[in-house]
């Protein structure tokens, strides 16, 4: 048997058929062909005998398992073949390079899943943000009937609790988000949580049981609803991300308007029991729709940490922080006492009162919002609306017995202060630098809030009953200086993308 050698332009091969023999030929080679050792006559075609091995008895016909000799001297007019490791580099020069997992790809700012995620968010805050701008119905009536006999401030306490947790709880909840692949687990549970309280909340008669089920368990649950709709809208918006949150936040003020008014309407015809379990049955109902809607975008590829350390030293977003503390220390004092004071003042319509401060925050959380995206940053915009409800909270001071008068001044507040909760994921999305720790962003953001909120209120129960007065200037400042802190993180913010520099290590 004859082994042949084919040099080509690239390679050289090595076959069992002798010239003009091909794989598919099945005719036996001639006699001729065999006769030619390599070693008698010069290659002079492309096909060369490379040897003739003998069929001797007790004699392989195959070559030696060294075969084909490894790279040496090759006598002259015989080019070296390829050896074992020549065919590895040459076999593994091509192959492709191992994939990278894909990233989601930039936000697609628009179509059915994106916008079904703001009719989530939506109700998301419906049912969050929305019991707490109704809490002020609930502090009336547990002040004059239920709990008649407590201070306005140790009342307070409840609705300040619930506002707490659901500002503090997302800094706990925000990691999670940031870990889990379905974030629509975090949605379930805080349906849960958040209908149960309620459904609690109907069978309280006692301070401590209330501090139980309206305080801490729809607070827990409110928490982790509300870090799932701020937190998941900036996956599917850039271009539109602050006129998609304003939307969804406005929710909190239908929320705000509806219960109050259902409260209202049903608890002297059917009790407050079943004035509160209808509350719970409309939250449920609600809450259904971001149960089956939430849809998180893929995440994007790299190991991400459980509680990123770093983001505390990005110095734009601990100054907006600290606007965040001051902002929610004096943001809910009208809404938890608007009620309280328009009725000590002898004014009609007391009760909707609160209702006008919700009705006054719809367009306060979308417009605003619009112009955030489409001429002004976000903390431009923050900072007018939040100054704006600093100079109405002083003005509430020349504000006695006139109806007409307190009707405007809500409507008008409602709007500043609807703007300043609208366009806080706005704010902090906009100067995040790692879309992936985006949910702990909020929630360190919110734990802020929350630390403002358990002080703000009961300060504010246990100054007016003394003084309106000075529960109105202690708003106002407060709010005068969250817009101070507003306006310097917009100034260390253009400066830290001027120079690049925006972290305290440098």
């Amino acid at each position: 048997m004859a082994f042949y050698k084919m040099d080509t332009p690239s390679q050289s091969m090595y076959s069992l058929n002798p010239p003009g023999h091909t794989d598919w030929d099945s005719r036996p080679p001639s006699r001729d062909t065999y006769e030619k050792p390599y070693n008698n006559q010069e290659p002079t075609r492309s096909y060369q005998a490379l040897t003739a091995l003998p069929n001797s008895p007790g004699q392989s016909p195959l070559p030696s398992p060294g075969f084909p000799p490894s790279p040496g001297p090759w006598s002259p007019g015989f080019p070296p073949g390829p050896g074992p490791s020549s065919l590895h580099q040459q076999s593994t020069q091509y192959a492709p390079a191992p994939s990278k997992p894909a990233g989601p790809g930039p936000p697609p700012d628009g179509g059915t899943t994106a916008w079904l995620q703001v009719l989530g968010g939506y109700f998301l805050f419906f049912n969050t943000w929305g019991l707490i701008n109704a809490f002020g119905v609930f502090e009336t009536y547990y002040s004059d009937v239920l709990l008649h006999g407590l201070s306005p401030s140790s009342i307070a306490w409840i609705g300040t609790l619930t506002s707490f947790l659901l500002c503090a709880s997302p800094i706990s909840w925000g990691p999670i988000f940031d870990g889990l692949d379905n974030p629509r687990l975090l949605v379930i549970f805080g349906s849960f949580c958040v209908v149960f309280g309620m459904m609690m909340t109907s069978l309280c008669s006692e301070y401590w049981q209330l501090m139980l089920a309206q305080g801490i368990v729809v607070g827990v649950g409110g928490g982790s609803l509300f870090i799932t709709a701020t937190s998941i809208l900036p996956s599917y918006f850039s271009k539109k991300r602050a006129l998609v949150m304003g939307l969804s936040a406005s929710g909190s003020s239908l929320g705000g308007i509806i219960y109050p008014l259902v409260f209202r309407n049903l608890q002297p015809k059917v009790g407050y029991g079943w004035a509160v379990r209808t509350m719970a049955f409309i939250a449920l109902l609600t809450l259904i729709i971001p149960c089956v809607v939430v849809k998180p975008r893929m995440k994007p590829p790299g190991r991400r940490k459980i509680f990123d350390t770093t983001i505390l030293k990005e110095i734009p977003y601990e100054v907006f922080n600290l606007a965040t503390f001051f902002g929610f220390v004096g943001q809910y004092i009208p809404y938890f006492f608007i009620e309280q004071f328009a009725g000590m003042h002898g004014i009609d319509m007391a009760f909707y009162m609160l209702t006008f401060l919700n009705v006054g925050s719809i367009p306060g959380r979308i417009l605003p919002s619009l112009l955030a995206d489409k001429f002004f940053h976000p903390l431009n915009v923050l900072a007018v609306c939040t100054g704006g409800a600093t100079i109405l909270a002083f003005c509430w001071i020349a504000i006695k017995d006139s109806t007409s008068g307190l009707i405007v001044w809500c409507l008008l507040y409602g709007f500043c202060s609807g703007a300043f909760v609208s366009l806080q994921g706005a704010a902090v999305a906009s100067m995040a630098t790692d879309l992936r720790t985006i949910g702990t962003r909020f929630g360190i953001n919110m734990f802020a809030g929350a630390i403002g909120i358990l002080i703000g209120s009961p300060v504010g129960g246990a100054i007016f009953p003394r003084s309106w007065p000075g529960a109105q200037v202690f708003c106002g400042v407060m709010l005068a200086c969250s817009t101070v802190c507003i306006v310097a993180t917009h100034f260390v913010y253009e400066r830290s993308r001027t120079t690049g520099r925006s972290k305290l290590d440098g």
